[in-house]
């Protein structure tokens, strides 16, 4: 009876020593993957938050006070430029103009008898010039009248699209209030702020006859059929964000943008000669970012690195790396600094275009 626990014991250390063997086995069977940086010419997108701006845009105010007698427009709809938009009660200025013109007809005829009289030397030239000022006179009252008049008939400056109404018909108007706005969206400024590093680099990397393009990502994450040109960056950075502006101009054929609309900017920035890891072979502590490096004894290395653009699936090393450095690509959460580990190497173009890389 008391071979029987023996035996039982015997058969447990045996199976002990059998299992941690199998593991020992699986361990130093494990292989893990290793790959070099890449140096490759290419470009990444970098997005911008934007403000859609007609490329001219204005409010229309009444010219003079009055009474708003008919509106011939529509909220939203195209109007060409010299189209007749709103009649304020013209009667008022109507019956100024014929007072003034009937003043000045008056005075017309009094320089014309003040004109013969001196001819023949019966009147001064004094008095013949003041007869010619106060028919000068009345000559601009009248024009001033007729300026006034015209002000009743508010008519479009441009062609464009006209904004929500602020008044009705029968209103009773003051002298500059609002009616409307209108928008000219044949062409269309979009803004958006650079960072002054990302400014710096664009300004030295662009020559001064050489116009980006750009693309225009809608608020529906749908990407604009028309392309854009930076055409103007403004004079000042903003001391409180450290941004510059960027005007781009886009076309607008369809009139699909509109005054205010956001978005954002897809601008294409070259890299030359940009040392490439894949996004997946990297970690972070407390805000650095790290590899492992693998040495020629298979030992891995935990390695600082500094990272500059960020491609899909990929970070363009800036600092760290050596080209021919290898570096641990799977199993980052399965090693520790200082571990020996069995490596194989992985073609460093072939686990790029696993990544679906699009380069130039």
């Amino acid at each position: 009876m008391k071979k029987i626990p023996l035996l039982i014991g015997f058969l447990a250390v045996l199976c002990s020593i059998g299992c941690n063997s199998h593991k020992e086995e699986n361990h130093e069977e494990e292989t893990f993957q290793v790959t070099t940086p890449v140096r490759i010419d290419t470009s990444f997108t970098k997005e911008y938050v934007c403000q859609i701006h007609s490329i001219r845009h204005i409010e229309l105010r009444a010219m003079e006070k009055g009474y708003l007698k008919n509106i011939k427009v529509d909220e939203g709809q195209h109007v060409e430029k010299g189209q007749l938009m709103f009649q304020i009660m013209p009667n008022i200025y109507q019956a100024e103009l014929q007072k003034a013109k009937a003043e000045s007809e008056a005075a017309k005829i009094e320089f014309e008898n003040t004109k013969l009289l001196a001819d023949s030397d019966v009147v001064s030239p004094n008095e013949l010039a003041l007869s010619k000022a106060n028919y000068d006179k009345a000559q601009a009252e009248v024009n001033l009248a007729q300026t006034h008049l015209g002000f009743t008939d508010v008519r479009a400056p441009f062609s464009g699209i006209m904004d929500h109404l602020e008044v009705r018909e029968g209103s009773t108007l003051e002298e500059g209030e609002l009616l409307t706005s209108l928008s000219d969206n044949s062409k269309m400024w979009v803004y958006f702020n650079v960072p002054e590093a990302e400014y710096l680099d664009y300004m030295m990397n662009t020559r001064n006859d050489q116009q980006q393009n750009v693309n225009l990502l809608l608020a529906n994450n749908k990407k604009f059929d028309q392309d854009g040109v930076v055409e103007t960056i403004e004079g000042e950075f903003n001391n409180e964000t450290g941004n510059i502006a960027f005007r781009a101009t886009f076309p607008n054929p369809k009139g699909i943008l509109r005054h205010g609309e956001t978005g954002n900017i897809l601008m294409t920035i070259p890299l030359k000669n940009a040392m490439l890891i894949p996004q997946k072979a990297t970690f972070e502590v407390l805000d650095k970012r790290y590899v492992f490096t693998v040495d020629e004894k298979n030992v891995v290395h935990q390695t600082e690195i500094k990272t500059g653009a960020e491609l899909p699936h990929l970070f363009v090393v800036e600092s760290g790396l050596k080209e021919n450095d290898r570096v641990l690509l799977e199993g980052i959460r399965m090693v520790k600094n200082n571990q020996e580990i069995h490596a194989e190497m992985e073609d460093p173009n072939e686990v790029l275009a696993n990544l679906d890389l699009y380069t130039e």
